[in-house]
């Protein structure tokens, strides 16, 4: 089993930052991403990376804002998020698979774990 638990989640303004952090034990992970879902909408795919230092991948109404990054001596994947917008407002999840990368695609039937979540909310 893989275990996600998200942190840094919050409400900030237009134009403002956050990092967000998954934390993850258990087994090892082939491929990390960060997922999004708000109110009403279905969950897209953000940012992916494969855990051996391979692709990464963006989902393109993110590029050039987030940053998605990990500390494999912490286990720790992170996704800096920068001049946010109100339409980034979302749940947003770290999900991990342990056979499979599914990036650039990031669809969320191929990642098999997931956490439990972190609410950004950004104002206008």
């Amino acid at each position: 089993q893989v275990q996600l638990m998200e942190s840094g989640g919050g409400s900030v303004q237009a134009g403002g930052s956050l990092r967000l952090s998954c934390a993850a034990s258990g087994y090892s992970r082939y491929c990390m991403a960060w997922f999004r879902q708000a109110p009403g909408k279905e969950r897209e795919g953000v940012a992916g990376i494969k855990v051996d230092g391979g692709a990464i991948s963006y989902a393109d109404s993110v590029k050039g804002r987030f940053t998605i990054s990990q500390d494999n001596a912490k286990n720790t994947l992170y996704l800096q998020m920068n001049s946010l917008k109100p339409e980034d407002t979302a749940m947003y999840y770290c999900a991990a698979d342990r056979a499979y990368c599914d990036i650039p695609s990031m669809r969320p039937i191929h990642f098999h774990y997931w956490g439990q979540g972190t609410q950004v909310t950004v104002s206008s």
